[in-house]
């Protein structure tokens, strides 16, 4: 006589009980194995009408010596052919780390433009090494200072948020201005008028909890957790990062790759 019980046993109701009682243990394996690294690439259009420029923006990637996760990141960004990359701070929480980090990303076929966030000032991360490998792919280590890429037409400039306030750093007429800071907070306090602001830091929260939002979020952040925003000075963009901060976790929030067409 078969052991098996008939498919009639399984009621609705123990069906409905056993998805609850394994509900916790997809929701660790999802936020242990799979977010952290299942990055995300968002398109947004900016422009109204064809666009000429595709600028990717990256941020917060904490380089911990995950190699092959770095190098597919830059696998990907390369895919995508950008005009230029946008780095909005953290590179790395460890001194050590700089050097693997930077053979890594000067493999980035595209000019790629940063500024540094808390944790490479913490880090102690040579700044001088930074920008010389930034220089080499034809952008540029923004130190509250400005760039105008090779075709004349994006200005972008760089803030270090240091002074408690953006340095006084005016826009460029005539063409698209980009501003990059690492703290969402700080957009509030910028003067003048951009196109588009890209921030970090926030790591979106890393954990989102559907319908309510992050559990926790880091200071200078505000209400600028994940996405666009308007602020006084332009749309601003927070990314949720590449990497992770504390421990290896990520819930409804995946690492993202975002494209701006403008």
């Amino acid at each position: 006589m078969s052991s098996v019980l008939p498919f009639s046993k399984i009621t609705r109701r123990r069906f409905l009980l056993c998805s609850i009682a394994a509900s916790p243990a997809l929701v660790c394996a999802d936020a242990s194995w799979l977010e952290p690294h299942w990055v995300k690439t968002r398109t947004i259009r900016l422009a109204q009408k064809s666009p000429s420029h595709r600028i990717v923006h990256i941020t917060d990637i904490h380089h911990k010596g995950d190699r092959p996760y770095l190098e597919s990141v830059v696998n990907k960004i390369n895919k995508l052919s950008p005009d230029a990359v946008c780095f909005t701070g953290d590179l790395i929480e460890e001194g050590r780390f700089l050097p693997e980090t930077l053979e890594i990303l000067q493999k980035i076929k595209s000019p790629i433009y940063g500024v540094p966030g808390n944790h490479d000032f913490w880090s102690h991360a040579k700044f001088g090494e930074i920008g010389n490998v930034f220089a080499a792919t034809g952008g540029a280590w923004l130190m509250d200072s400005q760039v105008t890429t090779n075709d004349g037409k994006v200005h972008i400039t760089g803030l270090t948020c240091l002074r408690g306030g953006p340095a006084p750093l005016s826009p460029k007429a005539g063409v698209k201005n980009i501003l990059l800071l690492h703290y969402p907070l700080m957009a509030e306090k910028v003067a003048h008028s951009f196109d588009l602001l890209l921030a970090g830091h926030s790591h979106g929260g890393q954990v989102r909890i559907p319908f309510y939002g992050p559990l926790i979020l880091p200071y200078w952040v505000g209400k600028y957790d994940m996405g666009m925003f308007r602020v006084p000075a332009g749309p601003l963009y927070v990314n949720p990062g590449l990497g992770w901060l504390v421990t290896p976790i990520r819930f409804n929030c995946r690492p993202e790759i975002t494209v701006f067409e403008v």
